[in-house]
């Protein structure tokens, strides 16, 4: 599930390669972070976010999902986020799962959900 502040370009990449994904301003672009946590949640989908805040969410309020890519790579172009999430996907696709999972420019970090509780 990609939110609202993911490129339409990424979400466009992804369809293009295969993937099922619904993108937030296709439903409901007034969606609260704590609905879509919970619809993402509802729908066994990864949520793919630019939003730091799901941070807070995961962390400080305990709320689990079933996974969440968060991009912190500012400033980068839409086909470099893209490049970064095909590499994401093809390297440790079977790891995004039930994962809190930052990508950042040069590393990714994975934080599992149960660590979370």
């Amino acid at each position: 599930m990609a939110d609202v502040n993911i490129e339409k370009g990424i979400v466009d990449d992804l369809l293009t390669n295969g993937y099922n994904v619904k993108w937030i301003p296709d439903l409901n672009c007034k969606m609260l972070d704590q609905e879509l946590l919970e619809l993402a949640k509802r729908e066994n989908r990864i949520l793919i976010t630019n939003d730091k805040d799901f941070g807070e969410l995961t962390f400080r309020q305990k709320r689990l999902s079933t996974g969440i890519i968060l991009l912190r790579v500012k400033g980068q172009r839409t086909k470099d986020k893209v490049r970064l999430l095909r590499k994401l996907f093809l390297t440790h696709g079977g790891k995004l799962a039930n994962h809190f999972t930052v990508v950042l420019r040069k590393k990714v970090r994975f934080i599992p959900m149960e660590d979370i509780i």
